[in-house]
């Protein structure tokens, strides 16, 4: 009966994985224009789309990767690494901060070419495994990336360590149920610098957050988001899309290394206040 059930596991897990991928399409060109890959703050690098943000943090024993933008994207930012003189194949660790396609269609393939280690905050490894199906917001029963299984599962304050680097996950849920932001330090010559990486709370259901039966704690999770956000202390920020932190008013392709443009507080209390303002107005 054992072998049975098992058997049964496998072929349910495999006509997942065959199911045919619905990838939306993309909300505007910036998601899929390339942009220039360049140098952050100390070991951290933009390796992303125009809009589409994903983060590589080097290491002496491998690098982390942060998103990985559509489906389509493990190429570029293959290209872009290479054009920083890094390997993709030097992955160890892949993060996400949160389970969307815009986010994490590409994880699958950079895992599989990387043999990299999936971390997850655990609240977002049902979505990943079923490949967004489950959403509760965009979940329609198919798969909008391609699905992916966690080797780690990870919760509030939890650390990833890889090499000097120790990068805290930070529990910031209602955009997706595990959507997460990371802290962690980097240094250069001059400076050392904390930095945030957000996943901004924004609102994507066009109903009241009461009405939310596929979320229940929404309104309580976002709230508590909002309380957590508040409390941070750091030097830089960044987010999950470019145009959340004003990358292209902050860098221009071929500016020269400058942390200080993303040292931008009041950016970030008036970003995190228009969203709060919509939040009240949806509860």
């Amino acid at each position: 009966m054992k072998n049975f059930l098992v058997c049964i596991l496998l072929l349910l897990t495999g006509a997942l994985l065959a199911q045919e991928i619905k990838e939306p399409k993309p909300l505007n060109g910036d998601w899929t224009k390339p942009y220039e890959p360049f140098r952050l703050a100390g070991n951290l690098y933009y390796v992303g789309t125009y809009d589409l943000a994903c983060y590589l943090i080097t290491t002496s024993q491998g690098h982390i990767l942060i998103n990985t933008g559509l489906a389509a994207s493990d190429s570029l930012i293959e290209a872009n690494m290479n054009a920083l003189g890094f390997k993709l194949s030097d992955i160890k660790i892949l993060l996400t901060t949160q389970a969307h396609w815009d986010h994490t269609g590409a994880l699958a393939a950079i895992k599989a070419k990387a043999g990299a280690k999936m971390m997850v905050n655990a609240k977002d490894a049902k979505a990943l495994e079923d490949g967004g199906s489950s959403d509760y917001a965009f979940g329609t029963g198919v798969p909008t990336f391609k699905p992916i299984k966690a080797d780690q599962l990870l919760r509030n304050n939890d650390i990833v360590s890889l090499g000097d680097m120790k990068i805290k996950m930070l529990h910031h849920p209602g955009h997706t149920k595990g959507s997460c932001s990371y802290l962690f330090t980097v240094k250069d010559d001059k400076h050392i610098y904390q930095v945030l990486i957000a996943n901004m709370p924004t609102i994507i259901v066009d109903k009241k957050l009461s009405e939310v039966s596929t979320y229940p704690t929404i309104s309580e999770d976002l709230a508590e988001t909002f309380k957590s956000m508040k409390s941070l202390s750091f030097d830089l920020w960044m987010a999950s899309h470019a145009s959340q932190f004003k990358l292209h008013d902050k860098h221009k392709p071929g500016d020269t290394y400058n942390p200080e443009v993303f040292r931008d507080q009041a950016g970030f209390d008036a970003a995190l206040a228009a969203l709060q303002k919509q939040y009240e107005e949806k509860k």
